[in-house]
């Protein structure tokens, strides 16, 4: 593996933007088996001096979570417990934000106040190592004990945390299953030798029973990346969650040879499944309903792993249809809390949108449940999905996008805000997604508007305030700077006017203006700028709206400005009466 790595990381843009191979492997990482892109990696990377053994900090809002990643890139050998004792020294400093932000180096310092927000909000903290060597017997068993006290500590600490090595051979595994991201199927044999099974055929479908030993589940692929659970109904509700508490504590407690009788089990489906002696091949193998339980065996790794007594049941299931396959996994996950964006999607409001939206645009549909996708015979363009729709609704009908990235407080906390009229227009539901889609269009690595590098790092809630400054440009236009423009009028005069790529450019342009000022302006004593700070407080908003003025106020004075202000004059200029005050999100 540190050959493939090694020549991988030889290629420009490794060692153009990284000054060591450590930094490499750890970029390297993110790109491949995280999936972060060029802009997002440089911006995670925080190695270097003063890094307080951080090498790389993540904060996920789509997933609530912060991934601190500490890389040993080394040529076989073995890894002693040193790095693990950087990795707790870097938990124990974390403790003390105020602290680490005074004694840490810039890039660490900027992201900082992002992980105190994310802490705040109860995101899982999962520490990472990362090496391509293997650890030593002692440090297994350091690991080992690591994993219990972290869980004890996180019992009575503000956050909670978990710990994870990613050695060679996981480093190969993930890799392998990386390479398929595209077509994520997940193929495996179970050895059943030695354990209780029952093999039957129920309904025409194949069923197998069977008692698993804990330390088997760590074997299996997908769990931490998540691609197991590709057909479950969400993802790991994170370590602090009270049922996974109660996991973690029957499988390191004195209890764990009842583990099998206090848990309900795990519900497995796959295309297609054969029994061969002793060995169950699967393939396109998902966890519909065991979620939680697997995360949480994974974190207790090292315990598990010498432990004989403790099982839990697995049910396998044949079934290659997918409207069958949604079916069970929506029933075995009925009585489990969900997220609130899940409470939501069967709510009246949000069903009436989705009918008056379908009945309106035939060639539409309208997502209301994670997980579920638009018929074959809709257009791609044309589909709205809850949660961006709700985001994108934060962004525009509020005029708050820096409130945009909080899931769980859109349909919690702002959900009878944004959601009180049924009769939301279904001509805004799709003029909302057609701005976003071309707003869209230039967040991608080719960077056609020639984005400032830190707003594409930041592409999980930046884009919503590229929308917001869409919007800003109708209502300043119009002398209607405190109220909100009808996104479908906009979109249909930007639309009759051939303009709507131009206003696109325009808000981009000034949002790449906004964020730069803000940038250049002093700072207090001992305080850095952080773009992910600024991008979520309101005083970007005032940057973005001053910059759009500046853009409309300058545009006659540059070459072929006067026609270029006329034509956008034409197309964003909207009456009075296109215009309505602003919800309330603040």
């Amino acid at each position: 593996m540190y050959d493939l790595i090694q020549s991988q990381i030889s290629n420009d843009f490794f060692q153009q933007k990284f000054s060591n191979d450590g930094q490499r492997f750890v970029a390297w990482y993110l790109r491949n088996i995280l999936f972060r892109d060029m802009n997002e990696t440089r911006d995670d990377i925080t190695d270097g001096a003063d890094d307080k053994q951080i090498d790389a900090l993540i904060v996920d809002d789509e997933k609530s979570m912060v991934r601190i990643i500490q890389g040993k890139f080394i040529q076989g050998g073995s890894v002693d417990a040193e790095p693990l004792r950087e990795v707790l020294s870097s938990w124990l400093q974390i403790k003390d934000l105020a602290r680490l932000q005074n004694v840490a180096n810039q890039k660490l310092a900027r992201k900082l106040r992002e992980l105190a927000d994310a802490l705040e909000e109860d995101y899982e903290v999962s520490f990472e190592l990362i090496t391509t060597g293997m650890l030593t017997e002692a440090a297994q068993h350091d690991l080992q004990a690591f994993q219990e006290e972290l869980a004890k500590l996180s019992e009575n600490e503000a956050f909670d945390a978990t710990i994870h090595v990613i050695d060679a051979d996981e480093l190969r595994r993930r890799y392998d299953y990386a390479i398929e991201t595209d077509n994520p199927s997940i193929n495996y044999k179970l050895p059943l030798a030695g354990m209780k099974h029952m093999y039957h055929e129920i309904a025409g479908t194949p069923v197998l029973i069977a008692a698993l030993p804990l330390k088997e589940c760590v074997k299996l692929p997908g769990i931490k990346d998540g691609t197991l659970f590709q057909k479950n109904v969400r993802q790991s509700l994170g370590s602090s969650n009270a049922v996974n508490k109660g996991i973690r504590s029957s499988i390191l407690g004195d209890k764990r040879s009842d583990f099998f009788f206090f848990h309900n089990g795990v519900t497995a489906l796959c295309n297609k499944m054969a029994l061969e002696g002793d060995t169950l091949s699967l393939w396109g193998l998902s966890i519909v309903n065991g979620c939680q339980s697997l995360n949480t065996i994974l974190s207790c790794s090292e315990k598990v792993k010498t432990v004989d007594d403790a099982f839990i049941l697995f049910r396998f299931y044949e079934i290659p249809q997918r409207d069958r396959a949604d079916k069970i996994s929506i029933y075995t996950n009925s009585q489990s809390a969900v997220k609130a964006r899940d409470l939501r999607s069967n709510d009246k409001r949000v069903l009436a949108i989705k009918k008056a939206y379908e009945l309106r645009y035939p060639t539409g549909y309208f997502i209301t449940k994670r997980g579920e996708t638009a018929p074959a015979d809709k257009d791609n363009r044309h589909v709205v999905e809850l949660s961006s729709f709700a985001k994108n609704l934060v962004a525009w009908q509020t005029l708050r996008p820096n409130l945009s990235y909080g899931e769980t407080k859109i349909f919690d906390k702002y959900f009878e805000t944004l959601f009180r009229n049924k009769d939301y227009p279904p001509e805004n539901v799709f003029a909302l997604n057609a701005w976003m889609y071309e707003v869209r269009v230039a967040w991608v690595p080719e960077n056609p508007l020639s984005l400032n590098e830190t707003l594409l790092a930041m592409k999980a809630y930046a884009p919503y305030h590229h929308l917001y400054a869409v919007a800003m440009i109708f209502a300043i236009s119009s002398n209607q700077s405190d109220r909100v423009p009808s996104a479908h009028k906009a979109w249909g005069s930007a639309q009759r006017c051939n303009m709507i790529e131009e206003i696109v450019r325009i808000a981009g342009t000034c949002l790449n203006m906004a964020l730069e000022a803000a940038a250049n302006e002093p700072q207090p004593a001992n305080r850095v700028f952080s773009p992910q700070n600024w991008v979520k407080s309101k005083a970007c908003l005032a940057g973005i709206n001053g910059a759009v003025r500046n853009y409309l106020n300058m545009l006659k004075g540059f070459p072929g400005g006067a026609e270029v202000k006329k034509r956008l004059d034409d197309a964003t200029v909207l009456p009075s009466e296109d215009f309505e005050y602003r919800l309330s999100a603040d």
